[in-house]
């Protein structure tokens, strides 16, 4: 394919959670928020948005990878993680094999596929699994339990007696980080914007301290530890070995 044209803004669309936040930063010191047409999302609907050909380039689910006719992974930056992440969770008031019941955040692609693999390969469970919708979190309980991710899991542990953070399970597994969203395209975009915005998303991961003092602070939730610990935003070759895994496993159990 040939490079798009830059006479044309590129269709730019985000996931709009606080992990994000630092590419944000980013790319709006680096006035690159004038070059394209930037979309805040959930994840789910980046998703639906790269497949459907309504944006150029996304922070999107690594999930819909295999159902793309072409991508190209732009940038060595994604929002991953090495260790527990947070903000990806089963929430439970049962340990896990006593749940009946298991709900999946209908914001969410990768973290549902990634649920469903460690239930069945991990745990080795056949719970029933249920498609959630919005203010499910609030009918969790007993042996019913759901995935929950993003923004909304800040603070959420302090109401179940049980929470799994499928990040860490993940490592417990394939002795592998996990990359929940990747910068991809699904067109040949010009190396010229390619090389900027990858500046850009350098530039706001390296001013971090800056960013956090202009969020107002989380109840019981630090971002710092969030931004330096919890999330990992390096694509290193760990973590392309643990999403080449992932994708392998979920096109194995016929998730993805």
């Amino acid at each position: 394919m040939s490079p798009t044209t830059m006479k044309k803004k590129i269709r730019l669309s985000i996931v709009s959670y606080l992990n994000s936040k630092p590419f944000l930063y980013g790319l709006f010191r680096h006035n690159l928020d004038q070059e394209v047409d930037l979309s805040l999302d959930i994840p789910a609907d980046c998703a639906k948005k790269l497949l459907n050909n309504q944006a150029d380039l996304g922070l999107v689910p690594v999930a819909i990878l295999p159902q793309l006719a072409h991508y190209e992974l732009i940038s060595d930056y994604c929002i991953g993680a090495s260790s527990p992440v947070k903000t990806v969770c089963i929430y439970s008031q049962c340990p896990i094999e006593e749940i009946e019941t298991l709900y999946l955040d209908y914001q969410s692609r990768s973290s549902v596929a990634l649920a469903q693999i460690l239930v069945k390969k991990h745990w080795k469970l056949s719970p029933k699994i249920a498609q959630a919708s919005s203010g499910y979190i609030q009918n969790l309980g007993g042996k019913t339990a759901g995935v929950v991710i993003g923004d909304r899991c800040m603070g959420l542990e302090k109401d179940f007696a049980y929470v799994y953070d499928l990040a860490e399970v993940w490592m417990q597994y394939s002795g592998l980080p996990f990359v929940f969203a990747a910068w991809v395209a699904n067109k040949t975009l010009a190396p010229s914007f390619v090389q900027k915005f990858n500046a850009a998303l350098a530039e706001g991961l390296n001013q971090r301290q800056q960013l956090l003092a202009l969020l107002p602070p989380q109840k019981q939730f630090s971002l710092e530890e969030y931004y330096y610990k919890n999330i990992d935003y390096q694509l290193d070759e760990a973590k392309r070995k643990g999403l080449e895994k992932f994708l392998q496993e979920g096109v194995e159990l016929g998730l993805l």
